[in-house]
């Protein structure tokens, strides 16, 4: 019986007693935990009475003594988020120095570097601190050159931060790192002449360069034809030489030579048009006409 009945206290201390006692403990505020980048500002009676902004467990008694006990009866306690909190801004209207109606988009980081001041001294300190950017942006970028706006972002970027007002330190919420995100044109009109002059160029560029490739193209054809000429030309002088040289070859032999001839001659003979061939057998007799007469004779 005494084991079970120690099993039963240590279960009811373990599930019950324990999270009741922390309960009424937290209520009378013997300790409070402050997460990571969080403040927690007491306030009692109408003035603030303790800022804790170091992470960890924290015992609001041995600061305040037994006021602690009074905050959630009497006052209240807030909590302050310290985290890096990003915003963008799109589109602030600006005007180029050549007039074109420009958009641009700022990209900010902004963080509580005073939780008092953040807290009591602007109502919407988060909607200033933008509102304050989108002025800068407006005041430090407008009447720049078209160019400067569409190239110089870095640049840009730095005098929209110096522009922004000293005044936000005095609400406790600064701004950190700031960039030019986009830049655009705001007219329809415009974006269409631009596309419209942009598609006309590429038109002329590819014309170009197709017809710097036809160029191209044809030089290299009459130079390969130039050459091509130059080697029949060779070529044609060349088969006269060679016939020359093989029949002075032959011219040295006279019966070579007249056989050649002959065979030449003949073959000349056969290939002429309206050339008759008779042929005569052997044994036939063949009249011949020497000096007006006719003479008999037998061939065979």
């Amino acid at each position: 019986m005494t084991f079970l009945a120690a099993v039963a206290i240590s279960f009811f201390a373990c599930f019950f007693a324990v999270p009741l006692i922390l309960f009424w403990v937290r209520v009378f505020g013997l300790y409070v935990v402050v997460r990571e980048r969080e403040c927690l500002v007491f306030e009692l009676f109408g003035k603030v009475r303790l800022v804790l902004r170091e992470p960890g467990l924290h015992c609001p008694w041995l600061e305040i003594g037994p006021l602690a006990a009074l905050v959630p009866l009497f006052g209240r306690r807030r909590s302050v988020d310290l985290r890096l909190d990003q915003s963008y801004l799109r589109s602030q209207a600006v005007n180029s120095e050549e007039g074109a109606p420009m958009g641009i988009g700022v990209w900010c980081e902004m963080f509580v570097s005073d939780p008092l001041a953040y807290l009591y001294k602007n109502v919407d300190p988060v909607g200033s601190l933008r509102a304050n950017v989108s002025n800068a942006t407006v005041r430090s970028l407008s009447n720049l050159k078209l160019n400067e706006m569409l190239e110089n972002r870095h640049a840009m970027s730095h005098a929209v931060r110096e522009e922004v007002s000293a005044k936000s330190k005095d609400w406790g919420y600064l701004l950190g790192s700031t960039y030019i995100r986009k830049v655009h044109f705001r007219d329809r009109n415009m974006i269409s002449q631009i596309e419209q002059k942009v598609v006309n160029r590429l038109r002329q560029v590819t014309a170009a360069i197709q017809q710097e490739g036809t160029n191209r193209v044809n030089v290299i054809r009459s130079t390969a034809d130039r050459e091509a000429a130059v080697e029949f030309a060779k070529a044609t002088t060349t088969r006269p030489r060679i016939v020359g040289a093989a029949l002075g070859e032959i011219a040295k032999d006279q019966t070579i030579s007249s056989a050649l001839f002959e065979l030449l001659e003949t073959q000349r003979l056969l290939a002429a048009e309206g050339l008759e061939v008779n042929i005569i057998p052997t044994g036939t007799q063949v009249i011949t006409t020497v000096g007006g007469g006719g003479v008999f004779g037998a061939r065979g």
